[in-house]
């Protein structure tokens, strides 16, 4: 590891803020990399994010409709949802896309790894391309009121593109997939 990759950040003292099943905000005294001394926030997710990006045979996804309260709008996604720590990702891959699509995937391929919000949370997302899919009963959770959306995966390109998609996991993987695409390295059924 190079000199520049060490921490440079040094914890005086740390406080927990708050506290719920979901996420922790904890309040560190510290001494920036200037050496001088400051706060600094962070928030500690206690689940993996899960998101399921869908392409059947016909090169069609699947967007999940609902209005996100934390944004106070109405969103467009992949499937997505959380995984305890500790817990296999995939399964929750799976239980997710069942939930809020009634699909179930055979191929499954990770898609990417991201950091969602590396400033203030520790949060990361794992997404999956899922392929070769059958329909089941969706199951959504109470607190989902979801609309599933079949359309071609140039319109969901168009889509982002046009900022009408603007959750950054599903941004992220219609992006990695439109490269796979171009490139001809999308992993086949």
């Amino acid at each position: 590891m190079q000199q520049a990759e060490l921490n440079p950040w040094k914890i005086v003292s740390q406080k927990e803020i708050y506290d719920n099943p979901w996420v922790g905000l904890t309040e560190f005294q510290v001494i920036n990399p200037a050496g001088n001394p400051g706060i600094y926030g962070k928030v500690h997710f206690k689940n993996i994010a899960i998101g399921v990006f869908l392409l059947d045979e016909e090169q069609n996804t699947y967007l999940v409709g609902q209005y996100r309260f934390p944004l106070n709008q109405y969103s467009w996604e992949m499937p997505e949802g959380g995984c305890p720590l500790g817990t296999d990702p995939l399964d929750s891959a799976r239980r997710e896309l069942l939930e809020e699509t009634g699909l179930k995937a055979t191929n499954w391929t990770e898609l990417l790894r991201m950091h969602l919000s590396n400033s203030v949370s520790d949060e990361l997302c794992i997404v999956y391309l899922a392929r070769d899919l059958q329909q089941f009963e969706a199951d959504p959770e109470e607190t989902e009121q979801l609309i599933v959306r079949k359309l071609p995966f140039d319109e969901a390109y168009r889509m982002v593109c046009a900022n009408e998609i603007t959750d950054s996991a599903t941004v992220a993987a219609v992006l990695k997939v439109k490269i796979m695409l171009m490139e001809n390295v999308l992993p086949h059924n």
